[in-house]
This record gives C-alpha cells, sequence and structure tokens, in this order.
C-alpha cells in the first residue's frame, strides 16, 4: 500500500500516512489532532539493475548505409 506523507501546518510536523491510491488525496489529520495538513510531493526511488547500452552501427538510415 503507497505512503502519503503530509505536514500539519499548525504545529509544522510531518508524518506519513499508508492508504489505497483512490484515497491519495482525502483529508489527513495530524497526529496532534490538528486538521489543517497538506499532503506533500514524495520522491520515487526504483532500484534495479541498468539496462545495457544499445548496440550501434545498424538499422537506423544513416547507420544502416541507405544514406548514399
Amino acid at each position: 500500500m503507497p505512503r502519503y506523507d503530509f505536514r500539519c501546518r499548525e504545529c509544522d510536523d510531518t508524518f506519513e500516512l499508508s492508504r489505497p491510491m483512490a484515497e491519495s488525496d482525502a483529508p489527513a489529520g495530524c497526529p496532534q489532532g490538528h486538521d489543517d495538513t497538506v499532503r506533500l510531493l514524495s520522491t520515487v526511488s526504483v532500484g534495479g539493475r541498468a539496462a545495457a547500452p544499445a548496440p550501434s552501427g545498424g538499422g537506423g538510415c544513416c547507420g544502416g548505409g541507405c544514406c548514399g
């Protein structure tokens, strides 16, 4: 389930909530009991292996010998 970051405008506390994507824009109350909160933009980190570089020298118009 996605986690969303929020900041309370009254106490300046930041907190996160796990909720379904369909509820991503639903209001969130601060853990201190305040209702004036705003959702923060989160960054996404995607791990994995880097793709191998594409081979060069063929296939395209100028790489395939069709440019005269």
